[in-house]
């Protein structure tokens, strides 16, 4: 298992469209990959459970992931979200 703590960096939080960008990097990976906040984990493989997680700016969250292609997960996650899912 691989995990990481991220902040978002995104002054609109994690809304529609930066969730559904983390939905389809996550599904790229056979592992299981969650996000965790506060908390409370979800599936990043589902567009709901990161919806509902109601990530605001700079959020600490850890992205978790477990299985095979767990190391490529973590980093394809990390970029997309240290690059603030292409809003900068």
């Amino acid at each position: 298992m691989k995990e990481i703590e991220l902040v978002i960096p995104n002054k609109l939080g994690i809304h529609m469209r930066p969730a559904a960008m983390l939905v389809d990097e996550a599904s790229k990976y056979s592992s299981e990959i969650e996000i965790e906040f506060n908390g409370i984990k979800a599936n990043a493989k589902s567009l709901l459970n990161i919806v509902m997680l109601v990530l605001e700016y700079k959020a600490k969250i850890i992205v978790r992931a477990m299985g095979e292609d767990e190391e490529k997960a973590i980093i394809g996650l990390k970029t997309l979200i240290e690059n603030g899912f292409g809003e900068k």
